[in-house]
């Protein structure tokens, strides 16, 4: 959504979309404006509570029949597993995506990866889709005038089209850059605690090649789970900034994470944002 500075400031059903990697503040900022009456739309939790719901629930079913004990109780239905998703605890979502590699080391077959890949970047698409009508519900049901969507990182990934001009339709897209500094941390973050990532297809072709080819691999069952995500984690960063870029340049706006982190309540994110506008 394209607006003048002033337009933004008088904006009275503000609907924001953030943009950016994981860790740049757009969970922070999404709480921050919780606390002054806005409708937090979590991207992440969406996928998980209503996309993603019964492949996660799937996946820890079939952890769950590996143990004699467990799986004895619920072919008797004498219990039920179910998820305990919140926008502040998506582990979930994350432990159904999991890492490619050596199953004695917790990774996953590539075929299977793959299909878990492809489930999550149609839930993401879906999610994102979804905004619109959150939208609306969050001021018609709950009474919410303003609305932040707390997108996931991987949102520059989905090569759609249609969830793109959803979100440009809708909300202001606000591109977070993350400054060399924080480009730094978040890099060293994701090395010291590898977490599983979403990666478009090709991307994954080529720099598991690379990687194998590297570390003289013959086979995906032999990767380092862990080594593979420190690996590769700088690689998607750096090819997700110009995607990043391209949305921002064609429909939105960019603040640094700097500028980001400064921020403290609603009233400064709104100059900051009129700021992005007038030197856009």
């Amino acid at each position: 959504m394209r607006l003048s500075a002033d337009q933004f400031r008088q904006w009275k059903h503000k609907s924001i979309t953030l943009l950016g990697m994981s860790g740049v503040g757009k969970t922070r900022l999404a709480h921050m404006l919780r606390r002054s009456h806005w409708f937090h739309y979590s991207g992440d939790y969406r996928i998980g509570t209503r996309y993603l719901d019964e492949p996660i629930l799937d996946n820890i079913k079939h952890q769950a029949m590996q143990v004699p004990f467990l799986r004895d109780l619920l072919l008797n239905d004498s219990i039920y597993i179910a998820n305990n998703i919140t926008v502040d605890n998506l582990h979930p979502v994350s432990t159904f995506l999991g890492k490619l590699g050596n199953p004695e080391e917790g990774g996953l077959p590539l075929a299977e990866f793959k299909r878990r890949q492809e489930l999550h970047h149609q839930a993401e698409i879906a999610a994102m889709l979804d905004v619109p009508a959150f939208i609306n519900k969050a001021r018609t049901i709950y009474g919410y005038d303003r609305f932040i969507n707390d997108a996931g990182g991987s949102v520059c990934e989905l090569d759609s089209p249609e969830a793109i001009a959803a979100l440009a339709e809708h909300t202001l897209i606000l591109y977070i850059q993350a400054t060399p500094k924080d480009e730094e941390e978040l890099i060293r973050r994701a090395q010291s605690d590898p977490k599983p990532l979403y990666y478009r297809e090709a991307f994954l072709d080529d720099h598991l090649a690379r990687y194998m080819a590297e570390q003289q691999l013959e086979y995906v069952a032999q990767v380092s789970p862990d080594d593979f995500v420190r690996w590769v984690f700088p690689h998607l960063f750096r090819s997700r900034i110009p995607r990043y870029e391209a949305i921002a340049a064609e429909h939105g706006y960019t603040v640094t994470s700097d500028e980001l982190w400064a921020v403290q309540n609603e009233a400064e994110l709104i100059e900051l944002i009129a700021r992005a506008i007038e030197r856009s």
